[in-house]
């Protein structure tokens, strides 16, 4: 029996909504600007849509027979299946990877699963889309980024406020901070000891769009930088303030040669003013001088006698003043000899025995193969008592004064570490006192001329600038170290007098240089110059280095890599935490560890306690390449 037309005609107006609504699904799905497909969970394609087609380049025969899996590279197919199960059991997954295409090429897609019931079973249906101009921005980001970290230059971004945005590896080796460690934090907290003066600054670079000039910064050691800093107000399409761009210039040891050259040119404006009045002064205590040998043949008068004598002791004080800053104004005068050390020493020997306290303890040591020198043997003599009365006057409760003599060469990575420095031979003179130490404060101010720390009448100034004056006529340099409580060590270096016939008996002959096999070498040092200059050496001779600027990163590096670190050289004098306290760490992480430690203090005063705090071997610095090389080959060679 037929249906009612009335029926048949509902019927027909439902397959026609079917039919269009079918057709519209269609249309929309195949004019979606990515892929989609349906599959099973036997890996099977049951529907998809144009674009899967022409993305993929094959046939909607080809398709239906190729298994999902198979449009990804081999070391993706792993991660895809595991994502077409968690699809199917969690409900959705999502996934970048790489689309396979017929051709070969390999376009990143975002691909994504949702489960649904179709037909009375469970599938996925997803979506891809191609996200290969994504991929080119970001690509140009990480590159553009990647050149930011090349820079050696801190480029830092900021806030309106003054939070950090960005932080390049520039500024990770300037400032020792880490990216994760300052991101999101306020930069005044940072960088500045204190904050309201980057307030000021920040204010007048808003009013004004940019700013640039030098800053006192500190790093993460709260060491203090200086900076040459150029900051930029950056603002959006509508022109309205953003953020701040700040590249920043560390400076410092420029700071420091350019204050050495300062207080060169300054000394020797002094020398020229005091070269003048020593001269005046001198034409004015000759006739005083001579006057009083005459009048003291005419003078009959006891008292007047006398008198005279004070006169001409005093006159012949003032000569002795103007002979000094004479010396220190004009250099070493006077005729050049060969000398040799030794019997200048045990002259200077007689006098300290003769005239200092009792309880000062004079320590001589001196090759008996001491190579000579070529000067002026009143002006050396002149240089040691000088250094041995400052020493003196250090220990006014007495201890001990050495006096050490030894042969050295100084080759270029000592002369990289001393600006003073030449490479060559030189007969080195240590002058060591027991007392309280320089305070850091002075140090680099005791050859300056006039300047001294002594009490009114006990001291001209003139001693260690006319010292320094005379070593550097002669082609010498002098190094200064003082650790407080502890003393102080000056060493002096006369250049040797050329290589005769006589002086080869006491040379020793020229060996060659041990070299790495490859072993890793801490290096820990606070001054940037000393570790770059002994890094670099330690690689050309074979060694792998890693680097640390204090004791709490040289702890950081050696718990990273101690597996592969064969041995530790490290300075004991640093900020943070020192060298004593570090190696006992060491000790602890790693009893067997060796250690090589270094201070500009002498190895008579440091050797003792450094060794006793763990370490095996001993410098001091600066140290040459042959020393450092053959200490490390014979501390690495020990069973």
């Amino acid at each position: 029996m037929a249906p009612p037309p009335r029926i048949k005609a509902k019927q027909k107006n439902a397959e026609l909504l079917l039919q269009t609504e079918k057709l519209f699904i269609d249309a929309l799905i195949n004019s979606l600007p990515g892929i989609l497909y349906l599959y099973n969970d036997q890996g099977r394609f049951l529907r998809w849509n144009r674009s899967f087609e022409s993305v993929s380049g094959y046939s909607a025969k080809e398709i239906a027979k190729i298994h999902p899996l198979d449009f990804f590279a081999a070391e993706e197919k792993q991660l895809i299946a595991e994502k077409m199960q968690e699809a199917f059991t969690k409900g959705d997954a999502w996934v970048e990877a790489g689309f396979v295409t017929k051709d070969r090429r390999v376009l990143p897609f975002f691909l994504t699963g949702r489960r649904i019931l179709f037909e009375g079973k469970y599938c996925v249906i997803g979506m891809g889309i191609d996200i290969s101009e994504r991929k080119k921005v970001e690509e140009q980001v990480e590159e553009q980024a990647a050149f930011l970290d090349k820079a050696r230059d801190a480029i830092v971004a900021r806030s309106l406020e003054g939070t950090i945005l960005y932080w390049n590896q520039g500024a990770e080796h300037i400032y020792g901070w880490k990216r994760e460690e300052v991101l999101g934090r306020h930069i005044g907290e940072v960088l500045y000891a204190d904050p309201k003066a980057f307030e000021e600054l920040n204010q007048r670079m808003l009013a004004t769009g940019e700013w640039s000039g030098e800053l006192r910064q500190l790093n993460k050691n709260r060491e203090e930088l200086i900076i040459a800093s150029r900051w930029t107000l950056i603002r959006d399409k509508e022109g309205n303030p953003k953020s701040v761009l700040g590249i920043n210039t560390d400076i410092t040891e420029k700071k420091k040669i350019e204050g050495q050259f300062l207080r060169a040119q300054r000394m020797e404006s002094i020398g020229t003013l005091a070269g003048g009045i020593a001269h005046d002064l001198n034409n004015i205590l000759a006739p005083i001088i001579i006057s009083i040998d005459l009048l003291k043949k005419s003078v009959p008068d006891k008292k007047a006698a006398k008198l005279l004598k004070t006169i001409g002791v005093s006159a012949q004080r003032g000569a002795d003043i103007v002979r000094q800053v004479l010396s220190f104004a004009r250099g070493v005068e006077g005729e050049r000899i060969e000398i040799q050390p030794k019997h200048l020493l045990n002259d200077l020997a007689h006098i300290i025995k003769d005239t200092f306290p009792k309880n000062i303890r004079l320590d001589l040591s001196a090759p008996h193969d001491t190579w000579t020198i070529l000067g002026d043997a009143t002006q050396v003599h002149q240089v040691l008592l000088n250094l041995c009365v400052n020493a003196r006057d250090a220990m006014p409760n007495g201890g001990d004064l050495r006096i050490n003599v030894e042969n050295c060469v100084l080759d270029e990575h000592y002369a990289a570490m001393n600006i003073q420095a030449k490479p060559g031979r030189y007969v080195k003179i240590s002058v060591t006192d027991a007392g309280m130490g320089i305070p850091p404060e002075i140090l680099d101010k005791i050859f300056e001329p006039f300047f001294t720390t002594k009490e009114l009448n006990k001291g001209t100034g003139l001693g260690l600038s006319t010292v320094m004056a005379i070593v550097k006529g002669h082609g010498g340099l002098i190094n200064v170290y003082s650790e407080r409580g502890k003393g102080t060590v000056f060493h002096v270096y006369f250049p040797a007098t050329e290589l005769s016939d006589e002086a080869n008996k006491g040379e020793i002959e020229e060996v060659k240089l041990p070299r790495g096999k490859g072993e890793t070498v801490l290096l820990v040092d606070d001054e940037a110059s000393i570790r770059t200059v002994t890094s670099q050496t330690l690689k050309a001779f074979g060694y792998r280095v890693i680097t640390a600027s204090d004791g709490v990163e040289a702890l950081a590096q050696y718990v990273r890599h101690q597996r592969k670190i064969a041995v530790v050289l490290t300075d004991m004098m640093m900020p943070v935490l020192g060298g004593a306290p570090m190696i006992q760490a060491l000790l602890k992480i790693n009893p067997g560890v060796r250690i090589i430690s270094a201070s500009g203090l002498g190895a008579n005063e440091g050797a003792a306690p450094y060794s006793g705090a763990g370490a095996k071997r001993f410098l001091t610095k600066p140290y040459t390449a042959a020393t450092l090389l053959k200490t490390l080959r014979m501390i690495l060679d020990e069973k």
